[in-house]
């Protein structure tokens, strides 16, 4: 496997495109159905097969993932062949949470609230494996798809 089977909550949310992936491959529903019991070992290589289908897919289209702790925030930009991270990190105590769902005017009256203050940084790097396999750990870690207009917002304000 290249990634990771989909779990069982994942698979039943994919259901429909899982049943067009067996079809594809000339897998009935009853053949399933006896597959599961008579031989569940291919059985799960063939989920194995359409995980790694998904997250393929998934990832080819991954451009922008943010990271996000409550005082730590990471946007990654994922290019060809390098990924870029901006981040921002509260230094001091402060109430502002980045893992929060606050407007922009909030997060900064919580800020000036406080003594704390906003470090950005910066970084980029070749992939070291594959571009894939490097999105797919940030995925693992709880990084989150993104448009990408939060990294925009930061290179312009870095600039």
């Amino acid at each position: 496997m290249k990634y990771r089977r989909l779990t069982n909550n994942e698979l039943a949310e994919l259901e429909s495109e899982f049943i067009r992936f067996l079809v594809s491959n000339t897998v009935t529903g009853d053949d399933w159905e006896k597959l599961k019991q008579d031989n569940p070992e291919k059985a799960e290589k063939l989920i194995e097969i359409f995980s790694d289908i998904v997250f393929d897919k998934t990832i080819a289209k991954v451009h922008f993932l943010q990271l996000k702790t409550p005082k730590d925030l990471k946007i990654f930009y994922c290019k060809k062949e390098e990924i870029e991270l901006l981040g921002l990190k509260i230094e001091g105590e402060s109430s502002l949470d980045f893992t929060e769902d606050l407007p922009p005017d909030e997060m900064m009256a919580k800020l000036q609230s406080s003594n704390a203050k906003l470090q950005m940084y910066s970084a980029s790097k070749k992939y070291k494996v594959t571009r894939e396999k490097e999105i797919f750990e940030i995925m693992e870690w709880g990084g989150l798809i993104s448009d990408g207009k939060l990294y925009k917002t930061l290179k312009d304000l870095n600039s």
